[in-house]
């Protein structure tokens, strides 16, 4: 009995969740509003993918107990975002990514075949998530950055570069999905096989990513 009444006290609430979108929501837009690390228009609109990762201090802790991140996919055809879904991941697969720092990341996979990869229950990358060194803001001349199968952004540093994911550093997260959709999905299920809708908070998500993915580069501090 007190197991059960534990494991209630700790449950997840599908508020709970929705707020957890609304607060990386906010970390993107507050990210792109950085003239210095902003991801440029073009490779946002190039992305068939994106994860949003919350990192804290002492190596990879989540801010958020149950998760750490969400992933969304573009669907090929009809260029929209797919629902939601809740990540979480190891400390040492992705520490030596973080050093210990509190950080927020944007994944953003650029080809289908990397957007494929989450269908996984284990998602790993390997050294195709590498990003070219250097300021984000100077777009995709800079070395090439639009050639990656991978790129992962950083709040302190822009565009990160040696960055590589092994051992499946990130995985699924099926109690978060599970409160959050009222069902048991896999990862294929929310976001290739259309078996649940985008919530209100993933949609809002989903449109502010198209909001700068759709503007001038060199414009992201500032809204239209």
């Amino acid at each position: 009995m007190l197991s059960g009444l534990a494991s209630a006290a700790l449950a997840i609430e599908p508020a709970e969740l929705d707020n957890r979108i609304r607060t990386l929501t906010d970390k993107f837009e507050a990210f792109q509003h950085r003239p210095d690390n902003g991801i440029p228009s073009e490779i946002l609109r190039r992305a068939q993918g994106i994860i949003l990762l919350d990192t804290t201090k002492g190596g990879f802790v989540f801010a958020y107990q149950g998760g750490g991140g969400v992933a969304m996919v573009k669907d090929a055809k009809l260029k929209k975002w797919s629902p939601a879904a809740f990540l979480k991941a190891s400390q040492a697969s992705l520490g030596f990514l973080i050093g210990g720092e509190e950080n927020f990341h944007i994944i953003l996979l650029m080809t289908t075949n990397a957007a494929w990869r989450l269908a996984d229950s284990k998602i790993e990358f390997g050294a195709g998530a590498s990003g070219t060194a250097g300021d984000s803001s100077a777009g995709v001349d800079a070395k090439s950055p639009t050639e990656q199968d991978v790129l992962v952004y950083k709040e302190s540093t822009g565009l990160y570069g040696g960055a590589a994911i092994k051992g499946g550093g990130i995985s699924f997260d099926g109690e978060a999905n599970g409160v959050y959709y009222g069902q048991y999905l896999g990862m294929g299920d929310i976001l290739f096989n259309h078996k649940v809708q985008p919530s209100a908070a993933a949609s809002h998500l989903a449109s502010e990513i198209d909001l700068y993915a759709h503007k001038q580069d060199g414009s992201n501090s500032a809204k239209n």
